[in-house]
């Protein structure tokens, strides 16, 4: 019996300490959430703190911005692709969401489009790629759909 009375008295006194932990926790996010937040709105009328567009010392014929702008694409345009290589490998649609594909794909040709407006290469470059990327997994998903059913 007094095993029992033990373990809820410690059962209680560990209830208190993790909701004392959990209180504990949630002011220093507040905090960091408020710190952001007018950081954020400090930084946005501090119009003379952004770089200047020079450019490129690697690559002459290139704006410095354009440089950032193909390697940032290059990751985002293939993150698609690790799921597109394990259903060719598996030969199998399983674990494959088509519609995210589609809707991705569908996205992608109006941020090409958006890169014509502006006149961006690496917008248009690496979203046509996304494009091609995202409807042949489309396509290679019902492809191997079909062949299971």
């Amino acid at each position: 019996m007094s095993h029992m009375v033990r373990s809820k008295r410690q059962r209680m006194k560990d209830d208190r300490q993790s909701r004392k932990a959990e209180a504990a926790m949630v002011f220093p996010k507040r905090l960091q959430w408020l710190g952001f937040f007018f950081s954020t709105i400090t930084l946005a009328g501090c119009a003379e703190l952004s770089l200047p567009d020079e450019t490129s010392l690697l690559f002459p014929g290139f704006q410095r911005s354009e440089v950032v702008g193909f390697v940032a694409g290059l990751g985002t345009t293939f993150a698609a692709l690790p799921d597109l290589i394990g259903m060719l490998k598996r030969r199998s649609s399983k674990g494959m969401n088509p519609r995210m594909a589609a809707i991705m794909g569908a996205f992608q040709i109006v941020w090409v489009y958006y890169g014509l407006l502006i006149a961006s290469s690496p917008v248009i470059l690496w979203n046509v790629i996304a494009v091609a990327t995202n409807f042949f997994s489309v396509g290679a998903y019902f492809y191997f759909a079909r062949r299971e059913h």
